[in-house]
């Protein structure tokens, strides 16, 4: 190996670690969400919705619903936020690259740590525009990070899976900033250092990334950063951002072979392959979102409002999210397990990394359904095992989306794809909050119907896989048909040739 590229080689791998660490302490700490609900109570936050009411056996009480509504909604508009918005991100993305999105992420994130920073308990609503702003710069940060996994060849699905793994377990970066809270350390002292900390990010953008796009395939010699020469640096961002000409250069200069053409835009987004995709994320992440944005009140109940029990629990939550970066790669590995094996005459490589996709979106499809389950059963201790499933499922959920679209439909629509996916499964995401309400009002608090109809719409996520293994199958037989005919064409003793 030349000096030369083992320095690329460096950069590389230096690339896709501090990746790692961004995605892994900062994308996803609006997930976090339970462990700085628990700080913003002892701080007093909307404590003036809190009522006086009677018992009945007639004592008083401290009626806190509405309280836990109003975390409910700041949760409910932030992690909508994080997905809509990803449309108009998409666009950005794959229109003006990767220095520009992210220096509009960064910006954005900045701005939400800071209001977080200066909100008090008589500003509380701040934490409306704040964390919706922590949430959709922390979405632009995974964004223009999986694209890393195009430096990495074979292991892309892999990685791809790693850094979103990476950003479900970022959501602990709340369960630290409760712990130091515990320890005198202020809410405000901690989200100024996570403001401060914008400068490193700042300087992976223009150090460690590309200005426009990191191509795929990767081609010969690819150099990306602050220290590309003008010339390899224009050649490459020309060929990661148009389609056309990347599809122009891989043909062969012959006019006996056809110029491979590749789906528009349009006809990805009407494609079964989305529709299906779509309803895939959508009933799963609702499943999610619902879990997290009302597993506060849902402790105070199984634990009759012990203080004590609650701290514990939403500890236990926050930790087992340190474990998605472990779950999630093994999702990657599902989808690229296929690499490097020998493939059937006339297959493409889409084919095959379709075919590996199946199992990953079963596998996913079944975990939320037993998390579903689990966390409609109302014993305490078995929430230990819901949160374990939860962290799985959600590393499996979010990888193997990224994942998917990757390998299903062009490279050059990833953003925008990714940003309609997001965006459309945060409409369906919106029905939420008026469950949350239906437990609150008409069921008197008591959640277990709403986990039911949960449970049964989360079957509607198996759809996807069978769709896809149908089409794995059609196509298969349908390239054996055609070989079939090949070769009896070919054969000298068939009396029609």
């Amino acid at each position: 190996m030349s000096k030369s590229e083992n320095k690329l080689s460096v950069k590389r791998c230096l690339t896709f670690a501090t990746g790692l660490v961004e995605c892994l302490c900062f994308a996803g700490a609006v997930f976090g969400w339970a462990s700085l609900v628990f700080v913003l109570k002892e701080e007093g936050y909307f404590t003036s919705l809190c009522v006086n009411a009677t018992g009945v056996n007639g004592t008083q009480t401290l009626d806190c619903s509405a309280q836990d509504e109003q975390f409910s909604l700041v949760f409910t508009i932030a992690s909508f936020m994080n997905n809509f918005l990803t449309l108009p991100n998409g666009f950005l993305f794959d229109r003006f690259g990767t220095t520009v999105t992210r220096l509009f992420g960064i910006f954005l994130y900045t701005m939400g740590t800071l209001l977080v920073a200066f909100s008090t308990s008589a500003l509380a609503y701040l934490l409306f525009p704040a964390l919706s702003l922590l949430a959709v710069g922390g979405i632009l940060l995974l964004m223009t990070n999986m694209q890393v996994g195009n430096l990495f060849g074979s292991h892309r699905s892999t990685i791809i899976t790693l850094y979103n793994g990476a950003f479900d377990s970022s959501s602990s970066l709340f369960l630290v900033i409760k712990l130091l809270h515990e320890s005198a350390v202020s809410l405000r002292a901690s989200f100024l250092f996570l403001s401060a900390c914008s400068v490193i990010h700042v300087f992976r953008t223009f150090f460690l990334l590309p200005r426009k796009l990191i191509p795929y395939p990767l081609p010969d010699s690819y150099t990306y950063g602050i220290t590309c020469s003008k010339s390899n640096s224009l050649s490459t961002e020309v060929a990661a951002n148009s389609c056309v000409h990347s599809a122009v250069e891989e043909t062969p200069l012959t006019k006996d072979v056809p110029v491979k053409q590749e789906k528009s835009f349009r006809e990805c987004l009407l494609s079964w392959f989305f529709v299906w995709h779509l309803l895939w994320l959508s009933v799963m992440q609702l499943r999610h979102y619902l879990f997290i944005g009302t597993l506060n009140p849902m402790l105070q109940r199984l634990t009759a409002g012990e203080s004590s029990l609650v701290s514990q629990y939403t500890n236990a939550f926050a930790i087992t999210q340190l474990c998605g970066v472990l779950c999630a790669p093994w999702n990657g590995v599902i989808m690229d397990r296929h690499k490097g094996k020998p493939r059937a005459a006339g297959e493409t490589e889409q084919e095959v990394d379709l075919r590996a996709s199946v199992l990953s979106l079963f596998l996913t499809a079944l975990q939320c359904l037993l998390f579903s389950i689990c966390a409609s059963t109302p014993f305490l201790p078995l929430q230990y095992l819901t949160f374990i499933l939860q962290v799985l499922n959600r590393s499996f959920l979010y990888g193997g989306n990224a994942a998917f679209i990757s390998v299903a439909f062009p490279s050059c629509h990833f953003g925008k794809l990714y940003g309609v996916v997001m965006a459309m499964s945060a409409v369906f995401s919106l029905l939420q909050y008026p469950c949350f309400s239906l437990v609150k009002g008409a069921l008197d608090g008591d959640p277990l119907y709403v986990n039911i109809g949960l449970t049964v719409l989360s079957l509607l996520a198996f759809i996807h896989p069978l769709s896809v293994y149908l089409h794995c199958r059609r196509v298969a037989a349908q390239r054996a048909r055609n070989q079939d005919v090949t070769a009896t064409s070919l054969d000298p003793t068939n009396e029609n040739s």
